[in-house]
């Protein structure tokens, strides 16, 4: 340290956690995203959206599916965290448990909130694929550059994927075993959650046209229209 201490460590087990991590916050949030969108489509398919939107906003709606879903998964990652903190002891469980849970409630946010958006502006589940492609491809990227940082967890590829919100959730798994600067996290925390409040708000846009439309698979391009209606 810069005071001249010195501790020990693993470089194997910081990987192997790192890496654990990685994988878990990556299926968690393809996971529980995935739902998100299935359950809205379903609503909409239904017709139960057109009774519920008369008693309800429609961004309270969106918001009370992707908090609703999300309380589900943070108990699942409660529950990993205690398996695995029964495991690991001999590195800093606790910091890297907590930005294990906040990075979880950033990643989910901002990409719950696109899979909302899509699921509203679909009806059926194979028109999903031309708008799921590109986060599917992001997400892949980004497990692939963790996978990546673990032989160089400093390096120029780990340190700009760790601070870009679409792919500092899962890339910032890998190197926080190996204590990095505290101000690479705050900054790598700020830019997550104020870009998942905004793509939050872009969907609400989306959702609130989306989930009255029927009969019509929209383009990337009016859906963007939608953001723009008051």
């Amino acid at each position: 340290d810069e005071d001249g201490s010195e501790k020990s460590t693993s470089a194997e087990v910081a990987s192997i956690l790192g890496m654990i991590l990685t994988f878990i916050i990556y299926m968690f949030i393809i996971m529980y995203g995935g739902m998100v969108m299935q359950g809205v489509m379903e609503e909409k398919t239904n017709r139960i959206i057109e009774v519920m939107i008369s008693s309800v906003k429609p961004f309270d709606l969106m918001m009370g599916k992707i908090i609703g879903i999300g309380f589900v998964g943070l108990t699942q990652v409660f529950l990993c965290g205690i398996q695995v903190q029964e495991i690991i002891n001999s590195i800093n469980f606790g910091m890297i448990g907590t930005s294990f849970v906040l990075y979880f409630i950033g990643g989910y946010l901002l990409y719950a909130a696109l899979f909302a958006a899509i699921g509203s502006a679909l009806e059926q589940q194979e028109d999903a694929q031309q708008f799921m492609t590109p986060i599917m491809l992001l997400m892949a990227f980004s497990l692939y550059a963790g996978i990546y940082s673990m032989n160089n967890p400093d390096g120029p590829l780990a340190f700009w994927c760790s601070m870009i919100p679409f792919t500092s959730p899962i890339v910032m798994m890998v190197r926080l075993p190996f204590d990095i600067p505290v101000w690479e996290l705050a900054l790598s925390f700020a830019l997550l959650f104020a870009t998942a409040i905004l793509i939050i708000w872009f969907s609400a846009k989306i959702y609130r046209v989306g989930i009255l439309m029927y009969g019509k698979k929209p383009s990337i391009k009016e859906m963007i229209k939608w953001v723009k209606y008051k």
